[in-house]
């Protein structure tokens, strides 16, 4: 795919995607009954789960469909093809007004992102949307672009999430995908999305069964601890365990709350390091209550936004 210019986009706002819930494009009663799951986040997906036959027909329903998926309140993800035949053909179909992002599969490097990111732009221009409108998460697929994922992460200010395909990196690797195997690539990927100021998504380990709801519980709040923001998912069932794993927890934001306010007293009155619930906190500490105290603020205006859809 050709580099192509495009002029400065501004910065993405970073989205609050718990979970993302993957839907075929080329199926009409899985897009009908998308918007009825709660995901805050519905993947459009026009890549491995459509038939190569399938794919112009859910080209042509993306508009539809993405009105119908959001009704909820669920911002639209459009994951494209990897070929550039296939992807300009995608793109030509997704740069419209409701869908949020794109995901980029198989990426390579900074400069497939930034050649993308180009292609939207004239898109963008053309149709007389506002430049940047168009956000991306970036995928790592293969051993090469583990290699550059830093590079991947911050290659354009349209960059919002980053996430491991795990299956597709596996292949690629020659190994085996499970929990065990993939830990490190997808911690990995997790920091070159930290390094690039975006949200990290996926999980630690597998769960082979997802009816087995409390071992996907599991799971998810593993995944957390490590840092992750929000994870996808192919059955709804899964959906409303990421909402609520992947957010703050009431004894955790009122700790933070305690936390903040207990060591802004102690700024003020030249104090610098306290101890609040028989715990030493410090500036690391009080930062990371911070962070919590936002990204719980944010859950809470994205949740009501969506009772109000």
């Amino acid at each position: 795919m050709a580099a192509n210019s495009e002029p400065d986009a501004p910065g993405a706002e970073l989205p609050i995607w718990r979970s993302l819930l993957y839907v075929p494009a080329h199926i009409p009663r899985f897009i009908d009954k998308a918007h009825t799951r709660g995901a805050d986040a519905i993947i459009l997906d026009l890549e491995d789960s459509v038939p190569a036959a399938e794919r112009d027909g859910a080209r042509a329903m993306v508009a539809e469909s993405a009105d119908k998926v959001s009704q909820g309140g669920a911002d639209v993800i459009v994951r494209i093809n990897r070929p550039d035949a296939e992807a300009e053909k995608d793109l030509s179909a997704a740069v419209i007004p409701g869908v949020t992002a794109l995901m980029l599969p198989k990426v390579d490097d900074g400069a497939h992102v930034r050649a993308i990111a180009g292609q939207v732009a004239a898109l963008e221009k053309q149709r007389g949307r506002e430049t940047g409108a168009t956000a991306f998460v970036v995928m790592v697929e293969s051993p090469a672009a583990l290699l550059k994922a830093a590079e991947i992460a911050a290659a354009h200010p349209r960059n919002v999430a980053a996430v491991l395909g795990g299956e597709d990196f596996a292949t690629a690797a020659g190994m085996v995908p499970d929990p065990e195997t993939l830990f490190l690539p997808k911690l990995l990927t997790l920091f070159a999305a930290r390094a690039a100021g975006i949200a990290p998504l996926g999980m630690i380990g597998t769960v082979a069964d997802y009816r087995d709801l409390e071992a996907v519980r599991e799971v998810v709040r593993r995944s957390r601890r490590f840092g992750f923001e929000g994870a996808s998912c192919i059955h709804p069932s899964v959906v409303a365990l990421l909402n609520e794993e992947m957010s703050p927890g009431t004894e955790e934001v009122g700790r933070a709350e305690r936390i903040v306010d207990a060591y802004g007293k102690a700024e003020r009155e030249g104090i610098g390091a306290i101890a609040v619930d028989g715990m030493m906190i410090d500036v690391p500490v009080a930062e990371r209550a911070k962070a919590l105290l936002r990204r719980h603020a944010a859950i809470r205006a994205r949740d009501a936004k969506g009772g109000d859809s």
